[in-house]
């Protein structure tokens, strides 16, 4: 008689069975080949990639393997493998969800670390252009800063001029030379300290 590849019939399943518990374990691997495909397809309707249901099915083989002296002959070996094959795929689940815990955990911690270096990092560089800045306005000479901090302080240019009795217009040129100082001073130490 000819063996289906997807499942025993009871007299060759309790040949099997007999064979292997009489101490044949290789008789193990008719088992394998008649039941593998139905179980692998089983799994591969619950999973999505392939190497977990290969992983899963030799599992339950294994399993199976080590169980079978509590199999109950009366029983359909194929809804006990797939038992087997549930609660292994139960497993894996919990497995993998403990996994994506952790791993959004750490996601998260990291994001917390990283923006908190992120902001360190930033008020630093704030810290050291602001330092930057006001050592360039300091070399600047007596007008120009007059002008650069009336600027700072939010004065207008009309009251500026008033002050400095000069006009609008020569306060608008002040500012603008003063920028472009500010912005050559700038440049260059930046660039001598990278």
């Amino acid at each position: 008689m000819k063996l289906r590849l997807d499942m025993l019939d009871s007299a060759q399943l309790d040949n099997t069975l007999d064979h292997i518990l009489r101490g044949h374990p290789d008789a193990f691997l008719s088992i394998v080949r008649a039941y593998g495909p139905g179980l692998r397809a089983w799994l591969g309707s619950q999973l999505f990639h392939q190497d977990e249901v290969d992983d899963l099915a030799q599992e339950t083989f294994i399993a199976a393997y080590r169980s079978l002296h509590s199999f109950q002959r009366s029983q359909d070996f194929g809804a006990w493998l797939r038992g087997i094959a549930r609660n292994k795929l139960l497993r894996h689940f919990e497995h993998v969800q403990r996994q994506v815990s952790r791993l959004e955990l750490f996601r998260r911690e990291a994001s917390a670390w990283l923006q908190d270096e992120l902001d360190q990092q930033a008020a630093k560089t704030r810290s050291e252009q602001l330092q930057l800045v006001l050592n360039c306005i300091s070399q600047l000479p007596e007008r120009l800063r007059q002008v650069v901090r009336s600027q700072l302080e939010g004065n207008k240019a009309a009251s500026l001029a008033e002050e400095m009795k000069t006009s609008a217009g020569a306060i608008y040129q002040l500012q603008y030379r003063a920028l472009g100082l500010l912005r050559e001073c700038v440049s260059r130490k930046m660039t001598h300290e990278h």
